[in-house]
Parts: structure tokens; C-alpha cells; sequence
């Protein structure tokens, strides 16, 4: 009785045995059903049915990876196998390997919701029977007991990369795998976002809403190893690294040790999150996301340009050589040139370091960078270039990224992280700065010019008729100058002009003369007289006659003895003039009338 009872004892501990090791393993002796779990080695993950909805609201099944450690209120679901064939709870689902080594998900009725088609079934009846293996990595793996991998859930992700993870996404040139968003936040189902690299370029990660392009998350600049970081915590490090090996091209996050649990995933709404799990506030933490509010948005600038990461916020901001084409840079309106290329009038470039590059270009293989500038610059049309050099690029037979632009530039971001140079095409600075200068001289000229023509003018007409006065008095020195008996007064003698004594005497009116005689006639003026001859007093003009027969011999013998007989008794002469055939004496003006008025009492 004894012996029977340690045999069975040991016959149930095998057994328990058995079941441990295998509740991260399916076999081909059993089933997984609801409400049963497979659970990785580590208990980082599980596998099992699950309903997305609250309980009892819901009836749809899927068989879903989630992260086991998280609390079952927030429930983390990583992968999702029918996401679009979802089994229902009175049809009795069960996931199984069947006899082609399929992990096969069917129900009570015989139909097959899900199954996974492996590659190379035809060899696995040579090998045994496969098993399926929930690893602590989040991977589902489908292996030969030989340890062959025939399938793998990292192979086929839904919403989800998780550190580790191959994201594949091209094989030998074809497009490999994508991201694709849940229907919602609680229906798993193919959304309307997705996510991966753009098969017209291969060179562009993105994500897409429905077949158009929602925004651009990064350009791969050709090398075949690159990579970036990102931190959570100072212990706490995500590496980031895209591989090209020439036949493949994918996507890989590591994570550094003791790191709490880290995702990326594109969410129903669009938006590529990376999430790290605080433990303090049981809570998903957004590290990074794109896009971030309305920026990032693909040309959510409008063209020509550029969302700016670099400051405190995002910004819309113009490329160098534009302006806003509307007020502000929160619309979708863009950027102009605001010198508009002309091939003809010339063109240069400037270099925007630190960009990331525009949409819609053009990838010119096996070129240097002398060659991707000169096509460039030998093309009117093109507007902008960008060049990578991969000579470390090994595995590539192309050594070389040259990638132009014609027209419009859409969708350029500039950010502090990453970027590279963008070599922009701007119209020649016009001789417009020599038209500046000329806008700016002519006027300054031509406002010193006017005073000056204008004192140049007035010099002149005093310069003549200061010379004019000269010619005259020479003229009267020569007539005087053969008597000696003025002495040295002559050069003190007031001459004065035949200008000055028609001005004074308005032309000769009859209004203003005093009288005639033999020699001519006399007129009186004072008016204009003041400030030629000293004291300002009126004075009395005497006009020879033409007439009169009197000469420069009789005019010369009245100047000289009316300057030597100075008596108080008789008029005083104030000056004379010679003009041509004029010849005028100045005296001054005595207001008691002439002396015959008194002789002969003509009164």
C-alpha cells in the first residue's frame, strides 16, 4: 500500500512538473482556450482570449499578447491574432497546432478564424511536431524541436514594436510589414492608420491615413546602421537603430538594463507614440509622439514651410528667401519667394543646416556631392538638393544619396535632434542694390544740387553786375582821369551806376523830374538812392541832353569844379555817371527851389 502511494505521489508530481514547464509552451496535445493562459518564463507576457469591451458588453474573442506584469484593469495588449475575424464566446474557440504545424485558431463548428501558414510545413513531418513558445521578449514563436523557427508573431505586428523587435520592413526590395492602428479604443480591428516606410522612395518612415500621406516621421539618410536615443530616466535609455543589408531593411528599439517596460504604438487616432511604464503611478508616460498637436501634421506649414522644433513650442515658420503668402504662419497657405527664380537672371544656393528634408524628391543614384549640386544646378526647374555621404555604408553598392527637388518644398521640419543640410535655390541678389543706391543718391543730389544752381545763379547776376559796375567806373576814371586837378579824390569820387539812377528815377518819369535847362533835364528821387551815397538824403538828378551840345569837356570841367568849390552856399555834388551816351550828375537835393526863382522871382 505504501509503495502504491509514493507511486502515485510521484506520478502527480511529474505531472505538475510537466504542467510548469509548460505555461509558456503549446503543443500539439494541447489546446488553449478561454480562460486559459500561456505566460512567458519570465511572466513579463501572457497569451490568451481576451474581450476588449467591459465585461458583458461584448461577446467577441480575440487571442491577444499583453504584458502580465501590468494590473488587469490596465490591461496593456501588444498584438492581437484575429484582429478582423473575432470568435464569439458561445462558439467555443481553441487555439491548437494542427497536424501541418499551423497554430490555428478555429471554432466549435469547424471554422477557422486565424491560422498562421508557415513557410516550410512540407519539412516538419521530417522534424516532428512543432510547439509554440510565449518568450519574454512579447515574441510568439512557432519552432521545430530542433529549435527551427517556422513563424513568428514578430514577423506580423498589428499596432505595436516592442524592444527587441525586427521590424521588417522590406524584404529584397518589396515591402515587408507595417503598423496598423485599432479601429478604436476598444475594437482591435484594421484602423484607418499605418504605419512604415514609403515604397515610392524606400527611404521614408511614415504614417498614413487611409492611402494619403498624415505625417512624415523621419528620412533615412542611406547609411546602413543608424540610430538614435531617447531617456526616460537618467538610468533609463531607448536606442533606436535602422539596418539596411541590402536585402533587408528594418527597425529595431533596445532597451538598457533594469528598464521598466517600454512600447512604441500608433494609436487609433493617428498619433506614433513611445511609452515607458511608471510603476509610481501605474501609468503609461509618453516619452516622444508625433505628430505633436496640429504640428507635424504632413505640410502643416504649407508649402515652402517649415514646422520649428527647436524652440519652446512649435512654430510654422517660412524658408529662407519667402514670406507668409497670408497674415501669420498658423494656416496652411505657405510660403512665396519674394524674389521669384528667373534661369535667366541667375540663381545661388544657401545651405539650412539642420532639416529635415522635404517631400516629393528625386533619388539620384551614384553621385558625389559636386555632381548632386551641378544636376542641380544645371536644371531650371529644380529648387532645392540634399546629399549623404555612405562611404562607411558597406553593404551597399551605392555609396552615395543625392536627392533634388522640383517646385514646391512640402513638409520640412527643422529640429535640434537630427537633420541634415538642405542646399536651397534663392534668385541672385538683384542689381536692385545698385537701383538702391541710385534711389538713395539722385534725390540727396538733387537736394544739394537746387541751392547750389541757385547760388551759382545769384553769383553770377551779382558777379555781372558788380563787373558792369566796374566797366563803368573805369570807365569814369579814364574820362576824369586827364584832369589833375581832382588830385586823389577821384579814387574817392562815388560813381555810380546807370542801373541804379534809372531805378532810382523809375526810367526818367516826368513824375519825378525837379526841371530843365541848357544842360538837360533834373529829377529828384531818394527812395532808392539811400544806401548808395552816404547819410540815405534825397537827392537831385541832372540828365545831359543829347541835345544839348554839350561834350565829356564841358561834363568834366562841372565834376571838377563842383568838387573844388565846396561851399556851404552852393549844391554839393554827390556823385556822377557815365553810360554809353548818358551822362548824369548827382547832387544833392536843396528843397528853397533854384536860385533864379529868387533873382528873377519866377515863383
Amino acid at each position: 500500500m505504501g509503495t502504491t502511494c509514493l507511486t502515485i505521489f510521484m506520478l502527480l508530481l511529474l505531472l505538475m512538473i510537466c504542467v510548469c514547464k509548460s505555461d509558456d509552451q503549446l503543443t500539439s496535445g494541447r489546446s488553449l482556450t478561454p480562460g486559459d493562459l500561456l505566460i512567458s518564463k519570465g511572466g513579463v507576457f501572457a497569451l490568451g482570449f481576451f474581450s476588449p469591451s467591459p465585461a458583458g458588453s461584448s461577446t467577441s474573442l480575440y487571442v491577444a499578447i499583453w504584458f502580465h506584469g501590468i494590473p488587469e484593469h490596465n490591461r496593456t495588449v501588444v498584438w492581437v491574432a484575429n484582429r478582423d475575424s473575432p470568435a464569439t464566446t458561445s462558439s467555443s474557440p481553441t487555439l491548437a497546432i494542427s497536424n501541418n504545424s499551423d497554430l490555428v485558431l478555429s471554432d466549435s463548428q469547424g471554422h477557422t478564424l486565424w491560422r498562421t501558414q508557415n513557410a516550410i510545413a512540407a519539412a516538419v513531418h521530417d522534424n516532428g511536431t512543432a510547439l509554440a513558445v510565449l518568450l519574454d521578449t512579447g515574441n510568439l514563436v512557432l519552432q521545430l524541436p530542433n529549435g527551427t523557427v517556422i513563424w513568428q508573431s514578430f514577423d506580423h505586428p498589428t499596432d505595436t514594436i516592442l524592444p527587441g523587435m525586427r521590424f521588417l520592413m522590406i524584404h529584397r526590395a518589396r515591402p515587408a510589414g507595417r503598423l496598423v492602428s485599432w479601429r478604436g479604443p476598444a475594437d482591435p480591428s484594421t484602423g484607418d492608420f499605418s504605419f512604415g516606410l514609403d515604397p515610392v522612395s524606400n527611404l521614408q518612415l511614415m504614417i498614413w491615413h487611409g492611402a494619403d500621406p498624415y505625417c512624415r516621421i523621419s528620412v533615412w539618410n542611406g547609411v546602413s546602421v543608424s540610430g538614435g536615443m531617447y531617456t526616460s530616466s537618467p538610468s533609463s535609455m531607448v536606442y533606436q537603430t535602422i539596418v539596411n543589408t541590402g536585402d533587408d531593411f528594418y527597425l529595431v528599439y533596445t532597451v538598457s538594463d533594469s528598464s521598466p517596460y517600454f512600447r512604441i504604438m500608433l494609436d487609433h487616432t493617428g498619433t506614433m507614440k513611445l511609452l515607458s511604464w511608471d510603476t509610481n503611478s501605474s501609468a503609461w508616460t509618453v516619452i516622444s509622439e508625433r505628430p505633436t498637436g496640429g504640428y507635424g501634421l504632413y505640410g502643416s506649414c504649407g508649402p515652402n514651410g517649415y514646422c520649428d522644433f527647436t524652440g519652446a513650442a512649435p512654430a510654422c515658420q517660412c524658408l529662407e528667401g519667402f514670406e507668409p503668402v497670408a497674415v501669420g504662419m498658423n494656416s496652411s497657405k505657405g510660403c512665396r519667394r519674394m524674389e521669384p527664380l528667373r534661369c535667366s537672371k541667375g540663381s545661388h544656393f544657401v545651405a539650412l543646416p539642420g532639416m529635415r528634408v522635404p517631400d516629393k524628391f528625386v533619388l539620384l543614384r551614384n553621385r558625389s556631392f559636386e555632381q548632386c549640386a551641378a544636376e542641380c544646378s544645371s536644371n531650371c526647374s529644380c529648387t532645392a538638393y540634399a546629399y549623404a555621404n555612405l562611404s562607411s555604408s558597406g553593404a551597399m553598392a551605392d555609396q552615395s544619396r543625392c536627392l533634388v527637388w522640383n517646385g514646391e518644398l512640402v513638409d520640412t521640419w527643422k529640429n535640434i535632434n537630427y537633420g541634415e543640410k538642405l542646399y536651397l535655390r534663392l534668385a541672385s541678389p538683384p542689381a536692385k542694390t545698385k537701383t538702391n543706391i541710385v534711389k538713395i543718391v539722385v534725390p540727396v543730389v538733387a537736394c544739394l544740387l537746387l541751392p547750389t544752381c541757385i547760388a551759382l545763379v545769384c553769383l553770377c547776376k551779382f558777379k555781372g553786375k558788380w563787373q558792369k559796375r566796374e566797366i563803368q567806373k573805369k570807365l569814369m576814371l579814364r574820362y576824369l582821369s586827364t584832369s589833375n586837378e581832382l588830385g586823389d579824390k577821384n579814387e574817392e569820387f562815388p560813381f555810380v551806376s546807370f542801373d541804379d539812377i534809372v531805378a532810382t528815377t523809375d526810367n526818367f518819369s516826368d513824375c519825378n523830374m525837379l526841371g530843365r535847362g541848357g544842360f538837360g533835364k533834373v529829377y529828384k528821387k531818394n527812395a532808392i538812392m539811400q544806401g548808395m551815397l552816404k547819410g540815405g538824403k534825397e537827392v537831385a538828378v541832372k540828365r545831359l541832353s543829347q541835345g544839348s551840345g554839350q561834350g565829356i569837356d564841358e561834363f568834366r570841367n562841372e565834376v571838377v569844379l563842383l568838387v573844388k568849390l565846396q561851399h556851404r552856399n552852393l549844391v554839393r555834388l554827390l556823385g556822377c555817371c557815365i553810360h554809353e551816351e548818358e551822362k548824369l550828375l548827382i547832387y544833392e537835393y536843396l528843397p528853397n527851389k533854384s536860385l533864379d526863382a529868387f533873382l528873377f522871382g519866377t515863383h
